[in-house]
């Protein structure tokens, strides 16, 4: 029986990407070097899979950035602003589009799907010149069957790429993105082509949009898109990939009808509907079915035992000969490899399987059904479900009753915001156009090997409270001699904004190496939550009263909140999602409280991933929507009228879920807006009425780009057309954990000066 990895983790396992990236860009290395620490790392995920009996092994899944960016590159799809002037993409114009330049700026970032992975998001017009500009599909797959594993490249499809698209500022709103289908199909049949000459037998086009809520118009385009590629996939077994959800019935139909098509790949974690959509319509005869049973989206070992009957069901409807054993996603979305984790409790670990653990359990699964059961190996893994399943520090009665007491209460401020502002403000006396930034400040060397020497014990706790409090206050110090106006302590005690809490709350574990790819280089390392969260002590107070009492301004108390939490951990797959948000939403009340009695005045619970979490398809928005905005309120609905409570969401669109974030009911939300070309804004110019406190971000944290006091002060003028002065923040997009002092303070000095300017101006026309 053969089997299949739709994509796998691209950092390494000790993150050797990202320090090759960062070298890189830092021009501490050369592009030899880069490609060289590349290349040593597609080989060794190549081999691992081959030796572990994957018949299907895909390659261009490897991505410098992200594998939307990668096919921008292959379709030459470059803005002109970046003054790419023809020939092959290198790395100068790529890595331009993806994070920026001294003079101009990067191009839109979001995520990817429901992930907390993100994307390059192409820039399209009708204008937009397409050529065959980048070869790496073809390129990596020769450097593959060079080293003897003949591998399914894989290629984002063009429906799902222009979908996926955005249109470039200034065109038409009657402009179609697939009115340049025809235009694309072209450069798509020059790869396949190529392909096809270097000895292919296998292409993988991904086509994740199918799971989506499509319109007839757009399903039509699927249709179109494969017709015009047949005659040049003659030849060629076509897989088309799906993930991450269920697949409607009539996104079905299209898929199962598409022309040249030989198999089609189901996520089937997060597709039970699929299931039976599969049992009850059937696969067309003679085509393959790539069943996605081992889930590329968590860490908790597969039921064999169970994903083995499923598969039997399954064999039923295509025949034993056309079922491959694959996973329900790229597994890039988990951690790389178990074998890391030596210190991991080990009856935790007994019930985890990463990448490289996930990879055996695809190839187990696809013996098993051949007749070739590892009988030991299935012993083990039952074994391992049932110890999770009976296992006492999974269940704590008392959390349960505190969370199933939450129903029968909105859990809403008793104040509206209209009136807590006024109150707020007789306490703040903050001025018009009040400005902060989201929380972090640069993590430096110096900082992380503080964390880490005490960490590995080689300092003492008092060593290491007297460090961090010397750069809390040179945090405080520096906002200060900006006249920033809200200041924040720059969380230098922290690593990660998630790890942070996760590590002082029960229910939750901890990986060495289980580092998860989000942008780029950036890499994050998700907690695992295995059982019932509580707070067993207070985890931030003790800082945020150390800042408090180094400056006269208002700090404000730094917190996570319970949605970002979940959605950026590896949760636990035994119960309800939205009943683990509401244990974690009780645990950071009884933060939020503490912060208030130590006399926190103003407290930022960020929600950086709630619109991150939102379904994919229509009809499950109303539920999700109603928990996470409910285990929001849940955390601030017992503070004073006169505490402000912030939250921050970054880097997705937010105009379909406005309503949702008014009810938040946050006294001031500040929000990415600026890397998007200000598109939140339209939601405020069509006619949507916000009444509270709101930051959207007036310059991009995530280029190294450094922008004007007369750029961020005409953003501030944009956004006062639609918004009123009183509710008016001025803050960066994000956190500038990520970023060199070198950058940070000549841009908080001119978004200071700017909103100084506008403040300055605004007085002069009374």
């Amino acid at each position: 029986m053969a089997s299949h990895i739709v994509g796998y983790p691209r950092m390494g396992p000790k993150r050797e990407l990202k320090f090759a990236l960062e070298s890189f860009w830092d021009g501490k290395s050369s592009a030899e070097d880069l490609e060289k620490v590349a290349a040593d790392l597609r080989a060794s995920i190549w081999k691992q899979m081959s030796e572990a009996g994957i018949k299907y092994i895909p390659s261009n899944t490897f991505s410098y950035y992200d594998q939307v960016l990668d096919t921008t590159a292959m379709l030459g799809a470059v803005p002109d602003r970046y003054s790419w002037t023809g020939g092959e993409i290198g790395h100068s114009t790529y890595f331009s589009m993806a994070r920026g330049n001294a003079t101009v700026p990067a191009m839109e970032m979001t995520k990817w799907f429901d992930t907390n992975y993100h994307f390059i998001v192409p820039e399209l017009s009708p204008a937009t010149k397409f050529s065959y500009a980048s070869h790496k599909a073809v390129s990596e797959y020769k450097e593959a069957k060079a080293l003897g594993v003949d591998t399914v490249p894989v290629l984002v499809g063009p429906v799902s790429y222009l979908l996926l698209s955005k249109a470039a500022k200034g065109v038409e709103k009657s402009f179609s993105l697939l009115s340049l289908l025809d235009s694309i199909l072209p450069i798509y049949k020059e790869v396949v082509t190529e392909l096809k000459a270097a000895g292919a037998s296998w292409i993988q086009f991904d086509e994740p949009t199918l799971v989506k809520d499509l319109a007839a118009h757009e399903l039509a385009a699927f249709s179109s898109a494969y017709a015009a590629l047949e005659s040049a996939l003659s030849g060629l077994n076509v897989l088309i990939e799906t993930y991450f959800a269920d697949v409607p019935a009539e996104s079905y139909k299209t898929l199962t009808s598409l022309s040249g098509v030989t198999a089609y790949g189901f996520d089937l974690v997060r597709g039970t509907k699929t299931l039976e959509l599969i049992k009850s319509a059937g696969i067309p005869s003679g085509k393959y079915l790539f069943a996605g049973v081992v889930d590329g989206r968590n860490i908790w070992a597969d039921d064999l035992a169970a994903s083995l009957s499923t598969l039997q069901s399954l064999e039923a409807v295509v025949g034993k000969d056309k079922l491959v054993v694959s996973t329900s996603c790229s597994l890039m979305h988990t951690a790389v490899d178990l074998v890391n984790e030596t210190k991991l409790d080990s009856e935790i670990k007994s019930w985890l399987a990463f990448a490289a653990q996930k990879v055996v359990e695809v190839n187990a699964l696809g013996k098993a059904l051949a007749g070739l059961k590892d009988g030991a190996y299935f012993a083990a893994n039952a074994a391992a479900q049932a110890s999770r399943r009976s296992s006492p520090r999974v269940n704590n009665e008392e959390v349960q009753k505190a969370a199933a007491a939450l129903k029968g209460s909105d859990h809403r401020r008793a104040t509206p915001v209209s009136a807590r502002l006024d109150a707020q403000q007789k306490k703040l006396n903050l001025p018009i156009l009040p400005t902060t930034t989201i929380g972090s400040f640069p993590q430096t060397m110096d900082l992380r090997r503080v964390r880490r020497e005490y960490k590995a014990k080689k300092i003492s706790e008092e060593e290491y409270v007297s460090a961090i409090k010397e750069e809390i206050s040179k945090v405080v110090k520096i906002q200060e001699e900006l006249d920033i106006d809200v200041l924040v302590h720059g969380e230098p005690e922290r690593n990660d904004m998630v790890e942070y809490f996760g590590e002082q709350l029960s229910g939750f574990a901890f990986t060495a190496n289980g580092w998860v790819q989000s942008y780029g280089s950036r890499c994050v390392k998700p907690p695992i939550i295995y059982g019932d969260v509580s707070r067993p002590n207070p985890m931030t107070v003790f800082w945020s009263k150390m800042a408090q009492d180094m400056t006269p301004r208002p700090m404000k108390g730094m917190l996570t909140g319970p949605v970002t939490i979940l959605n950026w951990s590896f949760v636990r797959n035994d119960q309800p999602r939205f009943e683990t948000c509401y244990q974690i939403a009780l645990a950071i009340k009884k933060e939020v409280e503490d912060l208030e009695a130590g006399g926190i005045q103003v407290i930022q619970i960020d929600e950086a991933a709630l619109r991150e979490g939102l379904p994919l398809r229509k009809s499950e928005h109303a539920f999700y929507l109603d928990w996470a905005v409910h285990s929001f309120r849940i955390t601030n609905c017992g503070v004073q009228d006169t505490t402000q409570i912030h939250t921050h969401m970054c880097y997705s669109n937010f105009n379909d879920i406005i309503h949702s974030i008014i009810n938040m009911d946050a006294d001031v939300i500040t929000i990415e807006n600026s890397r998007s070309d200000e598109k939140l804004l339209s939601v405020f110019r069509e006619g949507v009425t916000y009444g509270a406190g709101i930051g959207p971000g007036v310059y991009d944290i995530h280029s190294p780009r450094i922008p004007s006091t007369e750029e961020i002060a005409d953003r501030v003028n944009k956004m006062l057309a639609v918004l009123d002065t009183n509710i008016l923040w001025v803050n960066p997009d994000c956190g500038l954990k990520t970023r060199k002092y070198t950058e940070v303070k000549p841009a908080l000095t001119n978004m200071v000066a700017a909103a100084k300017l506008i403040r300055t101006q605004l007085a002069s026309t009374k």
